[in-house]
Parts: structure tokens; sequence; C-alpha cells
């Protein structure tokens, strides 16, 4: 398979605190990647030094031959990483539908001429940007809510809504974090067919998830991460019998 990112050694501290610690994995072209571990384990922290919010201490992030440590988020974007965020960050008075064509402006060209004289490739690209926004919302099920403001949408909606709005950038590689946190069972099913159909269009996923039920079920391989440091990685049914992996969920030796 084809390798899509690399992590070797990638390492992040926080004045005293190794939050992690010499990480190292790659997630392979087309596959739904799971980040596990209990909290405090780095998950979040390592979505963030991939997705450029925080700069490695040391350690290298390739990305289709692109050496990512030290980039802005905004050119990480534009290299076809996109994510979400465990708690919901949408502009909650905008609507569905300018929520969505907010994520597809990464990708626009017009200037900021364009933008002040509306000439006609400025106005040709909105509507491009509308037309793709629109599709996205069909596709994540929003559709007929595209007028409504993401702030009245029920919770599993927000959570959709944040995913059509992070595939509007074309990401090669979107990183979902605890996608279906606060979902109940039937939009956590719901969320399960989506991920399948986000992978799909070709689209790699990289998932953090509390929901161990969910990321055993639809994730091809998963890193286990515990205080800052990987433990375990491979395939769903390796990982459950992993007696590093079930003591540290537990607490306790896995004989025990």
């Amino acid at each position: 398979m084809t390798e899509l990112l690399s992590c070797r050694s990638v390492s992040k501290a926080f004045g005293g605190i190794q939050a992690l610690s010499d990480i190292g994995f790659s997630i392979h072209e087309g596959e739904i990647y799971g980040l596990i571990g209990p909290n405090g384990a780095g998950k979040t922290t390592l979505f963030n030094v991939l997705t450029g919010i925080y700069t490695p201490d040391r350690g290298s992030i390739v990305f289709e031959g692109t050496q990512l440590a030290g980039l802005k988020p905004n050119l990480i974007v534009r290299r076809g990483i996109a994510r979400t965020f465990q708690n919901i960050r949408l502009f909650p008075n905008l609507s569905a539908l300018e929520n969505v064509m907010i994520g597809r402006h990464v990708r626009t060209k017009a200037g900021v001429l364009g933008a002040i004289f509306r000439n006609s490739a400025t106005r040709d690209e909105e509507a491009d940007i509308e037309a793709r926004a629109l599709s996205l919302l069909e596709f994540v099920g929003l559709r007929e809510r595209a007028n409504q403001a993401a702030g009245n949408l029920a919770y599993g909606d927000q959570r959709r809504l944040e995913i059509a709005r992070a595939m509007a950038t074309e990401p090669r590689l979107l990183a979902l974090d605890e996608p279906a946190a606060g979902m109940n069972a039937s939009e956590t099913q719901s969320l399960r067919a989506l991920l399948g159909d986000v992978r799909a269009r070709g689209i790699t996923l990289l998932l953090i998830e509390h929901d161990v039920r969910l990321v055993m079920g639809v994730c091809d391989r998963l890193l286990v991460l515990d205080h800052g440091e990987k433990i375990a990685e491979g395939a769903p049914v390796a990982i459950q019998n992993d007696p590093r992996v079930i003591e540290a969920y537990l607490g306790a030796p896995a004989a025990a």
C-alpha cells in the first residue's frame, strides 16, 4: 500500500511534561487509521502536532513527500490535511451552507481586488463554491437544513456539518477528533456509515475515538498511546488482545 503520512520520532513537551515521546507510525493511502488510548495519553497533542497547531520539539512528519513539521495550519490544510476538533467549532450564527463555504475558501483564487470589485471571475468562483458546498451537505444528509443556523442544528447534525466543512478543503487525509462524542447509538451508527462513504470518495481517515466498538468496527489499523508513548500498533483484533493495551485501559496487569 502507498504510504501517505509518515511520522518518525515525534516528541513534544510542555514544560516538564513529556506529552509525546518518540512517536513513530505510518498511514497508508485509503485506510481508516485509529488513534486510541486512555485520557491524557497524548492523542489530541499528536493531532495538534500533525495539523500545525503545535510544532514538534523533534521528529519528522512527512506527507506525500513534503515535510510538515514547522508549517502553519493553513499551509498544512492546503497540502491536503483537514481536521475536526473534539469540541465543535462551527460558526453558530451562520447557516450550515455558509459554514461549509468557509471551508471551501481555502481553495479559492480570488484575491483582495476580486473580493472588493466582484468581477465575473470572482462571481463564478463564488457560485462554484456554493454549488460544491450544497453537494457536500447532500452527501452528509443536511441538504434540507442548508439555510438553518448551525447553532440550531441537532448535536449529531453539527458533527456531520463539521465533517462537510472539512471535506470542502479537498483533503487527502481527514483527521477526526472524537466525531462520535455525545452521539446516541443511532447517530453513531449513521456516522459509521458516513465514514465508509468518505473513504469511498478516496479520502484517507485518521480517527481519535473513545467509542471502542466504533473504532474496532471501522478501522483497518490502530495506534495506541499511553502517557505520551506508543505502546501498540496493529489490526483491531491484535490490539484487543494486547496485554499492554489491556493494562493501560484497566490500570492493572492483564493477568489480573
